[in-house]
């Protein structure tokens, strides 16, 4: 498939803003495309073998000195016109950016996500199209020199919802066979598999998809068993948070506060809504997830900023001078999907998503750049106002799609 009407992208959004949490529901997608904490041991020797395979940075964005004017065309009204407007916009300037440099990286997995999204919601086919090229460039198969490293899967994502379209099995024949040597391992009782909890939003929704579209649990079963040995690790019963790995379980702010990283909390509430959008509703945790995203969401709404936005360091907001953009992206995505879906309470939760939709296109420049995202790291930190990075625009684009589901004409 090369190319996707407008008309059937129209109503594969309205179903894509409903997608039931069955085999069965996923299956529209195809007719549509077709016409507490626990110790974490030896957490040094797992970074050192993350780090064995170092992203490409400099594939990923940049930090311009002169980014040049903020844009001014952009309405923070939840109209279809004025959402697609703004993700047009932004999913233009990256595709011309960035096409050549593609990878199967986790930085650009988010980023394919974000363009599927954006060409259902819009009903342009270019941004899904050049994630076809993208997936036939590299034969559908995942970066898998790390196994079982967590990011590596996350470009199954993007291949699990592209397989859905034409049922060709080599769409999905490397994510499967990765995954399949997954729910055989035997866990390390010395290691946590996912240690970090980036993790849950790179692996997780790959085997919730798999489960999904095989109809095979063992996949979710697996997924389920790791989600919740990470958030005994990592979760915070008490602030409702997220560490992002046991290098901060003691680590404070400058006022005193416990540090909370925005983008690493951003990938789990975003992990949340891809988990349960496929998860049957008569799973047996299912209410267990339910309950710590409830919780989550609630946290991150009392935490929002004046300009709708959330800083790098969540609970020292004072000291970072600019909002973070990716953790932003994706607290806004997940909260519109709890909304969509009738998770979150739409009186108590539409404001502040539309808080951070404003907020959010205050950092677009003229020419579509998405500024304010924090580069690659692994806590808080600072970064230029031009600082724009693919991961942190597949979430305004995930945030949009969602949005414009919710959206009135």
């Amino acid at each position: 498939m090369t190319g996707i009407s407008r008309q059937a992208a129209a109503t594969m959004k309205n179903h894509m803003s409903r997608l039931a949490t069955t085999f069965a529901a996923m299956a529209i997608l195809a007719a549509w495309t077709a016409g507490a904490q626990i110790a974490q041991p030896n957490v040094p020797q797992a970074m050192q073998a993350a780090a064995a395979s170092p992203v490409d940075r400099a594939a990923s964005g940049d930090s311009p000195g002169d980014p040049g004017p903020l844009a001014n065309d952009l309405s923070p009204a939840l109209t279809h016109a004025a959402i697609r407007h703004a993700v047009r916009k932004v999913a233009d300037w990256q595709l011309a950016r960035s096409e050549r440099m593609f990878n199967q990286q986790w930085t650009y997995a988010a980023l394919y996500d974000g363009m599927l999204a954006a060409s259902y919601a819009t009903g342009d086919p270019r941004y899904h199209d050049a994630v076809v090229r993208m997936a036939q460039r590299f034969n559908w198969k995942l970066f898998n020199d790390r196994f079982p490293h967590a990011d590596d899967m996350a470009l199954g994502q993007s291949y699990l919802d592209l397989y859905l379209e034409t049922r060709d099995p080599a769409r999905m024949a490397d994510t499967k066979a990765v995954l399949d040597q997954l729910v055989v391992r035997p866990d390390d009782p010395s290691r946590l598999l996912w240690w970090w909890c980036d993790a849950l939003f790179m692996a997780p929704p790959v085997l919730a998809r798999m489960s999904a579209v095989t109809g095979n649990r063992r996949y979710l079963d697996t997924m389920d068993r790791e989600w919740w040995q990470s958030s005994a690790s990592l979760y915070d019963p008490a602030e409702h948070l997220y560490f992002r790995d046991s290098r901060y379980f003691t680590q404070k702010q400058e006022n005193g506060q416990k540090l909370f990283w925005a983008r690493g909390n951003g990938w789990v509430m975003g992990a949340f809504a891809k988990v349960l959008e496929v998860m049957p509703e008569d799973y047996p945790s299912r209410a267990k997830y339910l309950a710590q995203y409830r919780e989550m969401a609630a946290r991150i709404a009392s935490i929002q900023g004046k300009d709708g936005l959330w800083r790098s360091g969540l609970l020292d907001p004072t000291a970072y001078d600019l909002p973070e953009i990716s953790g932003s992206a994706f607290f806004t995505y997940s909260l519109a999907w709890g909304i969509n879906h009738g998770v979150l309470e739409r009186a108590k939760y539409e404001p502040v998503v539309r808080r951070s939709w404003a907020g959010m296109l205050k950092h677009v420049y003229a020419d579509g750049r998405l500024g304010s995202i924090q580069p690659i790291d692994g806590q808080p930190g600072k970064f230029k106002p031009s600082a724009s990075y693919v991961y942190g625009v597949g979430g305004f684009l995930l945030a949009g799609a969602e949005l414009d589901a919710m959206a009135k004409k």
